[in-house]
């Protein structure tokens, strides 16, 4: 960074002496001086060059003098340090400078060794006032980013579905930051078949939320093929292994119900097990093969798991964002207290069990941040 300084003083003997003190810096090319003579030649030459970031000034000066000057100044829009030169026995007009913005001050005789401690020390300040810029810029820039990446990531997810004769589906998902590595999904795969998705990157912030994005839609062209859930995610684990190098994966679960006969098929990859919530309010696990987790190994091989709903049963899946979640004492919600949860409260919708969740979690963990995504899914045969 190369350090402009304009000096406004009306003795002509101080320019030279300017020169011949800071030659050095001069000829290095860190420093420029330029040169008037009174306050408004110096405003003049200010606002027609930019590059001029600290003004030496005297106080006592002819046409306009350096209080003048320094008052001018302090109404620009631009970054600008002020050191003041006055005689010593002149503390009253340097107290005025100092409180009218002047960053520093040097006394008359001048003492160029001050003088250069000075110049110096009002460079670093530049220094740091500039990259304080810039981080605030960058961030702005970063926020703006992720505010457009957190809107088109809200249009991936899937719009909310009126409940049906036979079909009862609600949905939330909370982002512990501006973009989330979760995500949901639900499609009609053919008149009688009805596909949910729910799953979990690892990692967070813009790298989990394309990973999500990538998993997301690569799931949904491989459902909507018809294939059963284990040979989706398969499919889907084949294609994502070669773009996540083995540094993310997803879990996943993928379910499909039939909704003609009440036959529910699932599997997962990673992820954990689905809850299902009974018609006469029995509450219990679905357990099955719980596989790897997708798109960290070649060649995976998942099983499918299957059961016959009764109507009125409900499938409830969520991430690990719900039963990690930790209050102010660090303690865990935890899958027990999920269970309690629900077990206590029956709901005949589904979205009054995804709001159940959500409500307890967030009562839960009170004032403490998210530390992970939040989703829960619940799929109701009516």
């Amino acid at each position: 960074m190369k350090l402009k300084i304009l000096v406004v003083d009306d003795e002509p003997d101080l320019e030279p002496l300017i020169l011949q003190r800071f030659r050095p810096q001069v000829r290095a090319g860190e420093m420029v001086f330029v040169f008037a003579h009174n306050g408004e030649e110096a405003l003049r030459m200010i606002e027609s060059d930019p590059e001029i970031e600290v003004v030496l000034s005297d106080i006592n000066m002819p046409v306009m003098d350096g209080l003048t000057l320094l008052a001018r100044l302090n109404e620009m829009p631009r970054l600008l340090k002020t050191v003041v030169v006055s005689a010593y026995n002149d503390m009253l007009n340097l107290w005025v400078a100092m409180n009218r913005g002047a960053y520093d001050f040097v006394t008359k005789p001048i003492d160029f060794e001050d003088l250069e401690t000075t110049v110096r020390k009002t460079w670093r300040e530049l220094e740091m006032l500039h990259e304080a810029r810039r981080t605030r810029q960058e961030l702005a820039e970063l926020q703006a980013e992720l505010a457009v990446a957190a809107r088109i990531q809200q249009s991936l997810l899937p719009e909310p579905m009126v409940a049906r004769e036979n079909l009862d589906v609600a949905a939330a998902m909370l982002p512990a930051r501006h973009v989330s590595g979760d995500f949901y999904d639900f499609f009609q795969i053919d008149q009688a078949r009805f596909g949910f998705v729910v799953g979990d990157v690892s990692g967070k912030g813009i790298p989990a939320a394309l990973f999500m994005a990538v998993s997301r839609t690569v799931l949904r062209a491989t459902a909507l093929r018809g294939a059963p859930p284990n040979e989706s995610l398969a499919a889907v684990n084949r294609l994502l292994v070669p773009q996540s190098g083995g540094h993310m994966y997803v879990t996943l679960f993928y379910g499909i119900l039939d909704l003609n006969s009440g036959r529910f098929e699932w599997s997962v990859g990673g992820h954990a097990p689905p809850l299902l919530l009974r018609t006469e309010g029995a509450l219990s696990q679905l357990e099955g093969p719980r596989g790897f987790m997708v798109g960290m190994f070649d060649e995976v091989e998942y099983e499918v798991s299957e059961r016959i709903l009764a109507p009125g049963d409900t499938v409830l899946v969520y991430t690990d964002g719900v039963t990690e979640a930790a209050d102010a004492a660090g303690e865990l919600f935890g899958r027990k207290r999920l269970i309690s949860t629900l077990r206590d409260f029956h709901p005949l919708t589904a979205a009054g069990a995804v709001e159940r969740v959500i409500t307890d979690v967030g009562f839960f963990t009170g004032e403490s941040p998210r530390a992970d995504d939040v989703t829960v899914l619940a799929v109701r045969y009516a």
